[in-house]
């Protein structure tokens, strides 16, 4: 597994590398803002821990622009930033989970790992019967199972892996709700630590992201979310 390390205080970073090492993984370390995504691109890491506070460029920054360049690594947020705020918008900007420090190293692998079979699972190649490799549409999204991309008209929207999977349990079921309890399964597999309302942080960045592709994503009190194009 490879890690891209953005960490700017040297005995920190250190210590993760050596820790991290020693669990099998292979570390990359950088520990200027300025020199992250460049980093970012040319190692091709498989997960991305970016602390917030980096010099010469912010880690939200950092983050925004891979984005934009469509990395689509999942990213931790590590950071002694431990505001709800500062978490939202980390969140907000394409990451996919947050750790604030100080923090425990297992808990630190369990994430990471975690992010990682998450990011596996949603690339894996699916099977091949006609159910999986037709076009689901709705309004003027189109999600084809073959590749697993959403597009809206003729462009691929962008999602961060939480993102992606919401959408596509969402598409599979156009106009009908789906349950918070069976969203959170798929888009936090396995981890008993996160809670049922960081679905609404999810569901919040994708609203932004749906705002003029002529669909709506819908909350039904007691039933789910459910997308439905608008009329």
């Amino acid at each position: 597994m490879k890690l891209l390390l953005v960490e700017d205080d040297p005995d920190m970073s250190a210590t993760l590398q050596r820790a991290l090492t020693r669990s099998g993984m292979q570390v990359q370390t950088c520990a200027d803002g300025a020199l992250a995504v460049q980093a970012w691109l040319h190692f091709g890491p498989d997960v991305v821990m970016l602390d917030l506070s980096l010099p010469n460029l912010d880690g939200l920054l950092v983050l925004e622009a891979a984005r934009k360049q469509g990395q689509r690594t999942p990213v931790l947020i590590l950071t002694a930033r431990g505001t709800v705020g500062d978490r939202v918008l980390g969140l907000n900007a394409g990451a996919d989970d947050y750790l604030p420090k100080p923090f425990d190293l297992e808990e630190l692998e369990a994430r990471l790992r975690a992010l990682v079979r998450r990011s596996n699972t949603q690339q894996a190649e699916p099977s091949s019967n006609d159910a999986d490799s037709r076009m689901l549409r709705l309004g003027d999204l189109r999600y084809e199972r073959a590749s697993g991309a959403i597009y809206h008209l003729d462009h691929a929207m962008e999602f961060t892996p939480r993102e992606l999977a919401l959408m596509q349990a969402l598409m599979v079921k156009p106009g009908h709700a789906v349950s918070k309890e069976r969203l959170f399964e798929l888009v936090f597999p396995g981890e008993q630590d996160v809670q049922y309302e960081a679905i609404e942080v999810v569901v919040y960045r994708l609203r932004k992201k749906l705002q003029r592709t002529g669909t709506s994503l819908m909350t039904l009190r007691g039933l789910g979310y459910l997308l439905k194009a608008q009329e």
